[in-house]
This record gives C-alpha cells, sequence and structure tokens, in this order.
C-alpha cells in the first residue's frame, strides 16, 4: 500500500468517525431537548466523505430516519462517493 493510499484512507477515517460523532451528538442532544446540531453541518459532514459514517450513524442511534432527505440523500450521496473512490482507484490516481 502507498503512502497516498494510506492517506486517504486514514483521510477517509476521520471524516466518517466525526460524521457518525456528528449523528450521536445530535441524538444526544435531541434526546435531552438542548441545543442541537444543524441539519446543513449534518449534510456538510456526509457530503465531505463521511458518508458511510452519517449512514452508520442515522440507524445505530435510529437519527434522523423519519425524515425523507436524510433517508435518501444519505446514502445517495455514499454510493456517489463509493464511485468516485472506485473510479480514482481504477484509474490508478492512488498509485
Amino acid at each position: 500500500m502507498t503512502s497516498k493510499m494510506i492517506a486517504v484512507v486514514a483521510a477517509l477515517a476521520v471524516l466518517n468517525i466525526v460524521s457518525l460523532c456528528l449523528m450521536g451528538a445530535d441524538k444526544q442532544r435531541a434526546v435531552r431537548g438542548s441545543w442541537r446540531i444543524s441539519e446543513k453541518t449534518l449534510f456538510i459532514s456526509a457530503a465531505l466523505f463521511g458518508a458511510l459514517g452519517g449512514c452508520l450513524g442515522m440507524f445505530l442511534f435510529r437519527h434522523k430516519t423519519k425524515h425523507w432527505y436524510f433517508r435518501l440523500f444519505f446514502p445517495l450521496m455514499l454510493l456517489v462517493q463509493a464511485g468516485v473512490l472506485g473510479y480514482v482507484w481504477a484509474v490508478g490516481l492512488l498509485q
């Protein structure tokens, strides 16, 4: 594995962990009735290659699952991001 690949995997891991943690924190805040993380922030974190963490957080914490736009766009962003990463890997940009 090249250093570029290691850096990309590490960055993706961090972005997805951040997305997962944001979903968990927002769920806790919703239960407590305190200040919330904006939906815009949740979408931005998922759009910045954190869609896997956002999807996992959505279903792990059962958070935002009643909102159609989260149920539609988080998995859609995940598919697009997987496609982009697959393309980048296939054309050899990470070697």
